[in-house]
């Protein structure tokens, strides 16, 4: 497990695994690990076209596909899956999910930090982005509220001390556990066995006074 430097930059796809699950993060980011499932894979097919860099005109809103973005204040990177510009100048980020529509706070993590992102690279204001949810083929518009950008800062934060580090975070073996590619990788279920036993041994030989 290598860990990295301070200065180094933060892919903006850690925020949604740190949200989501620390170590899944730490797994990915610092570790180096990943593996497919059926939830990835569709994840992958539905990317597909928006990871073709390229764009598109229509009733005068410029679609950018796969666009780089980083910010330098928060020393993150990567990119958004659609970003649309509107002739009255308004950017709206647009990330693509595989699932239906849903509230989930670590995609609205991502798209918020994308919009951060593009504010410092085009200055000016990013108000609003969305999710797309292709199975439901519908959109959910996020704001992008000063308690989601705060959110964004702290993860930033909590990301960065995660990898400087170099530790791994215990599982957490929950309802998370079941969706996650890593379950293999990760063993929830093992590791948090081995650690009820640990402290079933320890409190076994406990003597009260």
């Amino acid at each position: 497990m290598i860990a990295t430097e301070p200065d180094d930059p933060i892919m903006l796809s850690a925020l949604q695994h740190w949200s989501y699950c620390p170590r899944q993060c730490a797994l990915i980011h610092l570790e180096q690990a990943f593996d497919e499932n059926v939830h990835t894979m569709r994840g992958n097919a539905v990317h597909k076209r928006v990871d073709e860099p390229g764009f598109e005109t229509f009733e005068g809103v410029r679609s950018e596909r796969s666009l780089p973005v980083w910010s330098e204040q928060l020393g993150l990177i990567g990119k958004c899956d659609v970003v649309e510009f509107y002739p009255d100048g308004r950017i709206h980020p647009v990330e693509y999910k595989h699932g239906k529509k849903r509230i989930k706070i670590h995609d609205d993590l991502q798209l918020a930090a994308q919009a951060i992102c593009l504010e410092e690279m085009m200055g000016k204001p990013v108000t609003h982005g969305s999710i797309y949810h292709h199975s439901s083929r519908r959109r959910r518009e996020v704001v992008i509220t000063t308690t989601l950008r705060t959110q964004v800062k702290e993860a930033v934060a909590a990301i960065r001390l995660l990898l400087a580090s170099g530790t791994l975070p215990p599982p957490v073996n929950d309802a998370r556990c079941k969706e996650c590619s890593l379950k293999d990788i990760c063993q929830p279920a093992v590791l948090a066995q081995k650690s009820d036993y640990q402290t079933a041994q320890t409190e076994l030989f406990i003597i009260d006074d």
